[in-house]
Protein backbone atom coordinates (compact mmCIF):
# COMPACT_ATOMS: atom_id res chain seq x y z
CA UNK A 1 0.00 0.00 0.00
CA UNK A 2 3.00 2.26 0.86
CA UNK A 3 5.10 1.85 -1.98
CA UNK A 4 1.61 2.82 -4.40
CA UNK A 5 1.41 6.19 -2.18
CA UNK A 6 4.83 6.80 -2.76
CA UNK A 7 4.81 6.12 -7.16
CA UNK A 8 1.69 7.91 -6.95
CA UNK A 9 3.83 10.40 -5.86
CA UNK A 10 6.48 10.09 -7.85
CA UNK A 11 4.28 10.50 -10.77
CA UNK A 12 2.24 13.93 -9.68
CA UNK A 13 6.16 15.74 -8.81
CA UNK A 14 7.29 14.86 -11.91
CA UNK A 15 4.23 16.08 -13.64
CA UNK A 16 5.30 19.28 -12.12
CA UNK A 17 8.76 19.52 -12.43
CA UNK A 18 7.87 19.20 -16.20
CA UNK A 19 5.47 21.93 -16.04
CA UNK A 20 8.38 24.09 -14.00
CA UNK A 21 10.24 23.72 -17.12
CA UNK A 22 7.72 24.25 -19.55
CA UNK A 23 6.32 27.35 -18.40
CA UNK A 24 10.09 28.61 -17.82
CA UNK A 25 11.26 27.83 -21.46
CA UNK A 26 7.83 29.12 -23.11
CA UNK A 27 9.38 33.05 -21.17
CA UNK A 28 12.76 32.77 -22.09
CA UNK A 29 11.93 35.93 -24.31
CA UNK A 30 10.99 37.94 -21.09
CA UNK A 31 14.28 36.68 -19.03
CA UNK A 32 16.45 38.40 -21.58
CA UNK A 33 14.97 41.89 -20.34
CA UNK A 34 15.67 41.70 -17.11
CA UNK A 35 19.08 42.35 -14.96
CA UNK A 36 21.41 39.51 -14.61
CA UNK A 37 21.26 39.47 -11.31
CA UNK A 38 17.64 38.68 -11.59
CA UNK A 39 17.62 35.97 -13.32
CA UNK A 40 17.57 32.81 -10.77
CA UNK A 41 14.98 35.06 -9.53
CA UNK A 42 13.13 34.85 -11.77
CA UNK A 43 12.82 31.34 -12.85
CA UNK A 44 12.07 30.18 -9.01
CA UNK A 45 8.86 32.97 -9.46
CA UNK A 46 7.69 31.11 -12.79
CA UNK A 47 7.98 27.67 -10.84
CA UNK A 48 6.13 28.66 -8.03
CA UNK A 49 3.61 30.66 -9.76
CA UNK A 50 3.05 27.33 -11.95
CA UNK A 51 3.58 25.27 -8.47
CA UNK A 52 0.54 27.93 -7.17
CA UNK A 53 -1.40 26.97 -10.34
CA UNK A 54 -1.96 23.18 -9.09
CA UNK A 55 -4.21 21.98 -5.89
CA UNK A 56 -1.98 20.22 -4.55
CA UNK A 57 -3.35 19.72 -1.39
CA UNK A 58 -4.09 16.22 -1.57
CA UNK A 59 -0.56 15.66 -2.71
CA UNK A 60 1.19 17.64 0.76
CA UNK A 61 -1.30 15.06 2.74
CA UNK A 62 0.29 12.33 0.74
CA UNK A 63 3.39 13.78 1.24
CA UNK A 64 3.79 14.24 5.24
CA UNK A 65 2.34 11.36 6.28
CA UNK A 66 5.19 9.55 4.38
CA UNK A 67 7.95 11.40 5.76
CA UNK A 68 8.58 13.97 3.64
CA UNK A 69 8.91 17.67 3.08
CA UNK A 70 5.32 18.95 2.16
CA UNK A 71 6.51 21.71 -0.49
CA UNK A 72 5.53 24.53 2.23
CA UNK A 73 7.66 27.16 2.86
CA UNK A 74 10.11 26.50 0.55
CA UNK A 75 9.18 29.42 -1.59
CA UNK A 76 12.22 30.51 -2.15
CA UNK A 77 13.48 27.54 -3.68
CA UNK A 78 10.57 25.47 -5.31
CA UNK A 79 12.07 23.62 -7.18
CA UNK A 80 15.32 22.57 -5.94
CA UNK A 81 13.33 21.40 -3.11
CA UNK A 82 11.17 19.52 -5.47
CA UNK A 83 13.73 17.94 -6.53
CA UNK A 84 15.41 16.74 -2.91
CA UNK A 85 12.15 14.85 -2.74
CA UNK A 86 12.39 12.91 -5.97
CA UNK A 87 15.85 11.87 -5.25
CA UNK A 88 14.75 10.79 -2.18
CA UNK A 89 12.74 8.53 -3.60
CA UNK A 90 15.04 7.22 -5.83
CA UNK A 91 15.29 9.47 -8.74
CA UNK A 92 19.07 10.15 -10.77
CA UNK A 93 19.73 13.38 -12.67
CA UNK A 94 21.82 14.23 -15.33
CA UNK A 95 25.05 16.47 -14.61
CA UNK A 96 23.43 19.87 -15.07
CA UNK A 97 19.86 19.29 -14.34
CA UNK A 98 19.70 20.19 -10.88
CA UNK A 99 18.71 23.66 -10.02
CA UNK A 100 21.16 25.88 -8.07
CA UNK A 101 18.60 28.21 -6.70
CA UNK A 102 18.75 26.07 -2.96
CA UNK A 103 17.33 27.59 0.17
CA UNK A 104 20.31 29.00 1.25
CA UNK A 105 20.68 30.28 -2.00
CA UNK A 106 17.91 31.87 -2.14
CA UNK A 107 18.06 33.21 1.30
CA UNK A 108 21.22 34.92 0.51
CA UNK A 109 19.59 36.54 -2.14
CA UNK A 110 16.85 37.87 0.11
CA UNK A 111 19.38 39.20 2.29
CA UNK A 112 21.55 40.62 0.28
CA UNK A 113 18.94 42.79 -1.50
CA UNK A 114 17.37 43.49 1.73
CA UNK A 115 20.72 45.08 2.88
CA UNK A 116 21.00 46.79 -0.59
CA UNK A 117 17.85 48.47 -0.05
CA UNK A 118 17.60 49.34 3.59
CA UNK A 119 21.57 49.80 4.72
CA UNK A 120 23.43 47.49 7.62
CA UNK A 121 21.47 46.62 10.87
CA UNK A 122 23.36 46.02 14.32
CA UNK A 123 20.38 43.44 15.04
CA UNK A 124 20.65 40.47 11.94
CA UNK A 125 17.40 38.66 14.11
CA UNK A 126 14.66 40.82 13.32
CA UNK A 127 13.67 42.52 10.15
CA UNK A 128 14.46 46.09 9.68
CA UNK A 129 12.57 48.99 11.27
CA UNK A 130 10.96 52.21 9.26
CA UNK A 131 10.01 55.23 10.89
CA UNK A 132 7.71 57.59 9.61
CA UNK A 133 8.63 61.10 10.34
CA UNK A 134 5.95 63.88 11.18
CA UNK A 135 5.97 67.55 10.29
CA UNK A 136 7.16 68.25 13.96
CA UNK A 137 10.27 66.20 13.47
CA UNK A 138 11.58 68.72 11.41
CA UNK A 139 11.57 70.66 14.95
CA UNK A 140 13.57 68.52 16.87
CA UNK A 141 17.05 67.38 16.35
CA UNK A 142 16.68 64.85 19.02
CA UNK A 143 14.32 62.86 18.77
CA UNK A 144 15.45 61.47 14.86
CA UNK A 145 19.05 60.85 16.62
CA UNK A 146 17.02 58.83 19.63
CA UNK A 147 15.08 56.99 17.28
CA UNK A 148 18.60 56.35 15.27
CA UNK A 149 19.52 55.11 18.83
CA UNK A 150 16.51 52.99 19.56
CA UNK A 151 16.98 50.88 16.31
CA UNK A 152 15.64 52.94 12.79
CA UNK A 153 16.97 51.54 9.76
CA UNK A 154 15.18 53.61 7.12
CA UNK A 155 13.49 56.95 7.80
CA UNK A 156 10.29 57.55 5.88
CA UNK A 157 9.16 60.67 4.37
CA UNK A 158 5.81 61.31 2.92
CA UNK A 159 5.86 63.50 0.31
CA UNK A 160 1.92 63.52 0.78
CA UNK A 161 2.52 66.04 3.22
CA UNK A 162 4.93 69.36 4.36
CA UNK A 163 7.15 70.34 1.13
CA UNK A 164 10.68 70.79 0.43
CA UNK A 165 11.99 73.29 2.91
CA UNK A 166 10.53 71.19 5.54
CA UNK A 167 12.05 67.50 4.15
CA UNK A 168 15.40 69.68 3.71
CA UNK A 169 15.45 70.14 7.71
CA UNK A 170 14.44 66.31 8.57
CA UNK A 171 17.01 65.45 5.57
CA UNK A 172 19.84 67.49 7.68
CA UNK A 173 18.82 66.39 10.90
CA UNK A 174 18.72 62.54 9.77
CA UNK A 175 22.15 63.06 7.94
CA UNK A 176 23.30 65.32 11.26
CA UNK A 177 22.33 62.26 13.83
CA UNK A 178 23.96 59.50 11.46
CA UNK A 179 27.61 61.22 11.58
CA UNK A 180 26.74 62.14 15.71
CA UNK A 181 26.40 58.41 16.39
CA UNK A 182 28.42 56.56 14.01
CA UNK A 183 24.72 54.93 13.07
CA UNK A 184 23.86 54.34 9.14
CA UNK A 185 19.83 55.01 8.17
CA UNK A 186 18.77 55.35 4.78
CA UNK A 187 16.22 57.82 3.51
CA UNK A 188 12.89 56.26 1.71
CA UNK A 189 10.17 58.73 0.13
CA UNK A 190 7.20 58.37 -0.72
CA UNK A 191 5.37 59.83 -4.22
CA UNK A 192 2.22 61.30 -3.04
CA UNK A 193 0.20 59.78 -6.00
CA UNK A 194 -3.02 60.82 -6.55
CA UNK A 195 -4.97 62.52 -4.11
CA UNK A 196 -8.94 60.96 -4.49
CA UNK A 197 -9.99 62.35 -1.33
CA UNK A 198 -13.31 64.43 -0.42
CA UNK A 199 -13.69 67.72 -1.49
CA UNK A 200 -16.96 69.12 -0.25
CA UNK A 201 -18.08 71.22 -2.70
CA UNK A 202 -21.86 71.99 -1.83
CA UNK A 203 -23.78 72.25 1.57
CA UNK A 204 -20.89 72.15 4.83
CA UNK A 205 -18.29 73.10 2.80
CA UNK A 206 -17.41 76.30 5.15
CA UNK A 207 -17.35 73.78 8.71
CA UNK A 208 -14.89 70.94 6.05
CA UNK A 209 -17.58 68.69 7.25
CA UNK A 210 -21.08 67.76 6.29
CA UNK A 211 -23.50 65.15 8.26
CA UNK A 212 -25.04 62.26 7.03
CA UNK A 213 -27.00 59.28 7.58
CA UNK A 214 -27.81 55.84 6.50
CA UNK A 215 -29.79 55.44 3.53
CA UNK A 216 -29.11 59.42 2.58
CA UNK A 217 -27.61 60.29 -1.19
CA UNK A 218 -24.56 61.98 -1.93
CA UNK A 219 -23.57 63.80 -5.19
CA UNK A 220 -20.26 62.89 -6.58
CA UNK A 221 -19.65 65.71 -9.22
CA UNK A 222 -16.78 67.99 -10.23
CA UNK A 223 -18.07 71.34 -9.59
CA UNK A 224 -21.58 72.65 -7.67
CA UNK A 225 -23.41 73.99 -10.56
CA UNK A 226 -26.76 72.97 -10.98
CA UNK A 227 -27.72 71.60 -7.80
CA UNK A 228 -30.03 72.11 -5.06
CA UNK A 229 -29.06 74.24 -1.81
CA UNK A 230 -29.45 70.96 0.45
CA UNK A 231 -27.81 68.54 -2.10
CA UNK A 232 -24.82 67.29 -0.49
CA UNK A 233 -21.88 67.22 -3.22
CA UNK A 234 -18.48 65.86 -2.81
CA UNK A 235 -15.65 65.96 -5.72
CA UNK A 236 -13.38 63.25 -5.39
CA UNK A 237 -10.25 65.51 -5.92
CA UNK A 238 -8.86 64.12 -9.39
CA UNK A 239 -10.49 64.96 -13.15
CA UNK A 240 -11.94 62.41 -15.03
CA UNK A 241 -13.04 59.66 -12.20
CA UNK A 242 -16.52 60.27 -12.02
CA UNK A 243 -16.95 59.41 -15.44
CA UNK A 244 -15.40 55.88 -14.39
CA UNK A 245 -17.78 54.97 -12.34
CA UNK A 246 -21.17 52.58 -13.02
CA UNK A 247 -23.86 51.71 -11.34
CA UNK A 248 -24.26 49.48 -8.50
CA UNK A 249 -20.63 49.96 -7.79
CA UNK A 250 -19.05 50.27 -4.53
CA UNK A 251 -18.27 53.85 -2.65
CA UNK A 252 -15.61 54.18 0.64
CA UNK A 253 -15.15 56.85 2.01
CA UNK A 254 -13.07 57.41 4.79
CA UNK A 255 -11.02 54.28 5.32
CA UNK A 256 -14.40 52.25 4.78
CA UNK A 257 -16.16 54.03 7.43
CA UNK A 258 -19.24 54.87 5.03
CA UNK A 259 -20.27 52.45 2.24
CA UNK A 260 -21.92 53.80 -0.81
CA UNK A 261 -23.61 52.14 -3.79
CA UNK A 262 -23.25 54.09 -7.10
CA UNK A 263 -27.16 54.74 -7.72
CA UNK A 264 -27.45 57.05 -10.83
CA UNK A 265 -25.18 57.66 -13.52
CA UNK A 266 -25.43 61.22 -15.35
CA UNK A 267 -22.97 62.94 -17.95
CA UNK A 268 -21.35 65.39 -15.01
CA UNK A 269 -22.27 63.69 -11.76
CA UNK A 270 -23.49 60.72 -10.12
CA UNK A 271 -25.58 59.52 -7.16
CA UNK A 272 -24.24 57.44 -4.31
CA UNK A 273 -26.33 55.52 -1.30
CA UNK A 274 -25.13 55.24 1.58
CA UNK A 275 -25.85 51.58 3.00
CA UNK A 276 -24.04 51.74 5.71
CA UNK A 277 -21.98 53.92 8.47
CA UNK A 278 -19.54 52.36 10.67
CA UNK A 279 -18.17 55.32 12.73
CA UNK A 280 -20.19 56.91 15.82
CA UNK A 281 -19.55 60.42 14.57
CA UNK A 282 -21.78 60.44 11.35
CA UNK A 283 -19.94 62.77 9.53
CA UNK A 284 -17.90 63.11 6.00
CA UNK A 285 -14.85 65.39 6.63
CA UNK A 286 -13.07 67.21 4.10
CA UNK A 287 -9.75 65.08 2.98
CA UNK A 288 -11.00 62.02 3.75
CA UNK A 289 -10.05 59.15 1.62
CA UNK A 290 -12.43 57.78 -1.17
CA UNK A 291 -11.95 54.37 -2.67
CA UNK A 292 -13.76 52.64 -5.80
CA UNK A 293 -12.76 48.66 -5.60
CA UNK A 294 -15.31 48.08 -8.61
CA UNK A 295 -14.37 50.78 -10.62
CA UNK A 296 -11.96 51.01 -13.48
CA UNK A 297 -9.82 53.91 -12.09
CA UNK A 298 -7.67 54.65 -15.68
CA UNK A 299 -5.28 57.23 -13.98
CA UNK A 300 -1.72 57.59 -14.01
CA UNK A 301 0.24 57.10 -10.83
CA UNK A 302 2.87 59.69 -11.41
CA UNK A 303 0.99 63.06 -10.75
CA UNK A 304 2.44 65.97 -11.94
CA UNK A 305 3.32 67.25 -8.33
CA UNK A 306 4.77 63.31 -8.27
CA UNK A 307 7.10 64.95 -11.20
CA UNK A 308 7.94 68.36 -9.49
CA UNK A 309 9.29 65.89 -6.39
CA UNK A 310 11.62 63.79 -8.09
CA UNK A 311 14.33 65.54 -8.71
CA UNK A 312 14.52 66.43 -4.90
CA UNK A 313 14.16 62.95 -4.27
CA UNK A 314 16.97 61.68 -6.72
CA UNK A 315 19.24 64.48 -4.54
CA UNK A 316 18.33 63.15 -1.31
CA UNK A 317 16.74 59.81 -1.32
CA UNK A 318 17.94 56.27 -1.13
CA UNK A 319 14.42 54.95 -2.34
CA UNK A 320 11.51 55.84 -3.60
CA UNK A 321 7.69 54.42 -2.80
CA UNK A 322 5.48 54.18 -5.67
CA UNK A 323 1.89 54.96 -4.61
CA UNK A 324 -1.37 53.32 -6.39
CA UNK A 325 0.17 51.11 -8.77
CA UNK A 326 -1.75 49.20 -11.03
CA UNK A 327 0.38 48.03 -13.92
CA UNK A 328 3.69 46.55 -15.11
CA UNK A 329 3.22 49.83 -16.99
CA UNK A 330 3.00 52.42 -14.68
CA UNK A 331 6.28 50.73 -12.97
CA UNK A 332 7.70 51.36 -16.16
CA UNK A 333 6.55 55.13 -16.62
CA UNK A 334 8.91 55.56 -13.01
CA UNK A 335 11.53 53.70 -14.04
CA UNK A 336 12.39 55.34 -17.78
CA UNK A 337 11.35 58.92 -15.77
CA UNK A 338 14.30 58.32 -12.97
CA UNK A 339 16.74 57.36 -15.50
CA UNK A 340 16.33 60.69 -16.98
CA UNK A 341 16.71 62.33 -14.15
CA UNK A 342 19.75 60.32 -12.14
CA UNK A 343 22.02 57.82 -12.52
CA UNK A 344 21.91 55.57 -10.62
CA UNK A 345 18.28 56.07 -9.44
CA UNK A 346 17.02 55.50 -6.09
CA UNK A 347 15.67 52.35 -5.37
CA UNK A 348 12.07 51.75 -5.81
CA UNK A 349 9.54 50.31 -3.70
CA UNK A 350 6.17 49.16 -5.21
CA UNK A 351 3.33 50.15 -3.32
CA UNK A 352 0.33 47.12 -3.45
CA UNK A 353 -2.18 48.80 -2.37
CA UNK A 354 -5.11 48.06 -5.03
CA UNK A 355 -6.69 44.94 -6.27
CA UNK A 356 -5.09 45.57 -10.00
CA UNK A 357 -1.38 45.79 -8.18
CA UNK A 358 -2.47 42.51 -6.44
CA UNK A 359 -3.97 40.80 -9.04
CA UNK A 360 -0.58 41.91 -11.41
CA UNK A 361 1.36 41.37 -8.44
CA UNK A 362 3.63 38.78 -10.86
CA UNK A 363 4.20 41.45 -13.89
CA UNK A 364 4.86 44.20 -11.28
CA UNK A 365 7.47 41.85 -10.54
CA UNK A 366 9.07 40.87 -13.81
CA UNK A 367 8.81 44.91 -14.23
CA UNK A 368 11.03 45.28 -11.43
CA UNK A 369 13.02 42.76 -12.23
CA UNK A 370 14.53 45.32 -14.91
CA UNK A 371 16.57 46.54 -11.73
CA UNK A 372 19.15 44.99 -9.87
CA UNK A 373 17.40 45.22 -6.58
CA UNK A 374 13.61 46.02 -5.71
CA UNK A 375 11.42 46.48 -3.01
CA UNK A 376 7.90 45.46 -2.39
CA UNK A 377 5.28 47.55 0.31
CA UNK A 378 2.00 45.50 1.47
CA UNK A 379 0.09 49.03 2.09
CA UNK A 380 -2.94 47.80 4.12
CA UNK A 381 -4.86 50.99 4.69
CA UNK A 382 -5.73 51.26 0.98
CA UNK A 383 -5.54 47.68 -0.03
CA UNK A 384 -7.81 46.23 2.62
CA UNK A 385 -10.55 49.07 1.64
CA UNK A 386 -10.28 48.21 -1.32
CA UNK A 387 -10.60 44.16 -1.23
CA UNK A 388 -12.37 44.05 2.02
CA UNK A 389 -11.13 43.65 5.47
CA UNK A 390 -12.16 39.97 5.63
CA UNK A 391 -9.36 38.94 3.13
CA UNK A 392 -6.60 41.33 3.91
CA UNK A 393 -5.19 38.36 6.05
CA UNK A 394 -5.45 36.22 3.25
CA UNK A 395 -3.87 38.57 0.75
CA UNK A 396 -1.22 40.12 2.93
CA UNK A 397 0.21 36.36 3.01
CA UNK A 398 -0.01 35.59 -0.62
CA UNK A 399 1.70 38.85 -1.40
CA UNK A 400 4.68 37.65 1.34
CA UNK A 401 5.24 34.38 -0.71
CA UNK A 402 4.88 35.08 -4.17
CA UNK A 403 7.73 38.54 -3.33
CA UNK A 404 9.90 35.44 -1.31
CA UNK A 405 9.72 33.49 -4.49
CA UNK A 406 11.20 36.34 -6.75
CA UNK A 407 13.99 36.96 -4.15
CA UNK A 408 11.85 40.63 -3.45
CA UNK A 409 12.22 42.35 -0.15
CA UNK A 410 9.19 43.01 1.66
CA UNK A 411 7.86 45.72 4.02
CA UNK A 412 4.78 45.29 6.14
CA UNK A 413 3.46 48.69 6.60
CA UNK A 414 0.01 50.35 8.48
CA UNK A 415 -1.40 50.29 11.36
CA UNK A 416 1.69 48.54 13.10
CA UNK A 417 0.88 49.26 16.74
CA UNK A 418 -1.38 52.42 15.86
CA UNK A 419 -3.08 52.24 19.15
CA UNK A 420 0.39 52.08 21.20
CA UNK A 421 1.74 55.05 19.00
CA UNK A 422 -1.25 57.16 19.50
CA UNK A 423 -2.76 56.46 23.23
CA UNK A 424 0.74 54.91 24.75
CA UNK A 425 -0.75 51.26 25.20
CA UNK A 426 -1.32 48.53 22.70
CA UNK A 427 -4.24 46.26 21.69
CA UNK A 428 -4.09 42.65 22.29
CA UNK A 429 -4.76 41.71 18.61
CA UNK A 430 -2.10 44.69 17.32
CA UNK A 431 0.42 42.91 19.27
CA UNK A 432 -0.17 39.51 17.13
CA UNK A 433 -0.49 41.37 14.39
CA UNK A 434 3.20 42.90 14.75
CA UNK A 435 4.30 38.87 15.54
CA UNK A 436 3.06 38.58 12.12
CA UNK A 437 5.15 41.42 10.42
CA UNK A 438 8.42 38.88 11.38
CA UNK A 439 7.80 37.31 7.81
CA UNK A 440 8.65 40.51 6.02
CA UNK A 441 12.16 41.97 5.68
CA UNK A 442 10.96 45.23 6.65
CA UNK A 443 8.28 46.75 9.35
CA UNK A 444 7.18 50.19 8.50
CA UNK A 445 5.69 52.41 11.86
CA UNK A 446 3.46 55.42 11.01
CA UNK A 447 3.05 58.46 13.08
CA UNK A 448 2.43 59.18 16.66
CA UNK A 449 3.31 60.54 19.90
CA UNK A 450 4.78 57.32 21.17
CA UNK A 451 7.43 56.38 18.52
CA UNK A 452 10.15 55.40 20.40
CA UNK A 453 7.86 53.26 22.90
CA UNK A 454 6.48 51.42 20.07
CA UNK A 455 10.11 50.76 18.62
CA UNK A 456 10.99 49.45 22.09
CA UNK A 457 7.80 47.28 22.08
CA UNK A 458 8.15 46.21 18.18
CA UNK A 459 11.63 45.02 18.59
CA UNK A 460 10.85 42.83 22.01
CA UNK A 461 7.96 41.24 20.28
CA UNK A 462 9.91 40.64 16.96
CA UNK A 463 12.70 38.77 18.98
CA UNK A 464 10.60 36.77 20.87
CA UNK A 465 8.93 35.62 17.28
CA UNK A 466 11.87 35.09 15.15
CA UNK A 467 12.26 31.69 16.53
CA UNK A 468 9.15 30.65 15.25
CA UNK A 469 7.74 32.53 12.27
CA UNK A 470 9.54 30.06 9.72
CA UNK A 471 7.92 27.15 11.18
CA UNK A 472 4.30 27.70 9.85
CA UNK A 473 2.96 25.35 7.46
CA UNK A 474 0.74 25.83 4.95
CA UNK A 475 -0.91 23.85 2.25
CA UNK A 476 -1.16 24.74 -1.08
CA UNK A 477 -5.02 25.08 -3.20
CA UNK A 478 -5.06 27.28 -6.33
CA UNK A 479 -3.56 30.72 -6.37
CA UNK A 480 -5.78 32.92 -8.65
CA UNK A 481 -2.63 35.36 -9.30
CA UNK A 482 -0.77 32.50 -10.20
CA UNK A 483 -3.55 31.13 -12.45
CA UNK A 484 -3.78 34.71 -14.14
CA UNK A 485 0.02 34.97 -14.81
CA UNK A 486 -0.32 30.83 -16.36
CA UNK A 487 -2.93 31.33 -18.43
CA UNK A 488 -1.62 34.58 -19.88
CA UNK A 489 1.03 33.27 -22.05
Amino acid sequence: MESDVLQRIILQLTELEKKMITETEKRQLAFKNLHPHQQYAAKNLVHYLTLRNEDIRELQYSLHICGLSALASSESHIHRQLQSILQRLGKNYLPGEIDVCTYEFGMKQIDQKSAILFGDKNDKVIPYIMVTFDSSFAENYELIKSLLQSGMNVARINCAHDDEPVWSVMVHYLQKACQETGLSCKLYMDLAGPKIRAKLINKGRKKGKVNVEDGGLIWLSEDHKDFEKNDIVISPGVAGIVSMLKKGERVYIDDGMIKCIVETVKKDRVSIRIVRISSAKQQIKSNKGINFPDSEISISPLTSFDLDCLPFICKHADIVGYSFVRSHTDLQLLQDKLKVLCLPPPHIIIKIETPESVKNLPKLLFQGMQQKVFGVMIARGDLAVEIGFERTGEIQDEILWICEAAHVPVVWATQVLETLNKSGVATRSEITDAGHAAMAECVMINKGDHTLKVIETLRNILHRISGHHIKKRFIFRQLSIAEKFINEQ
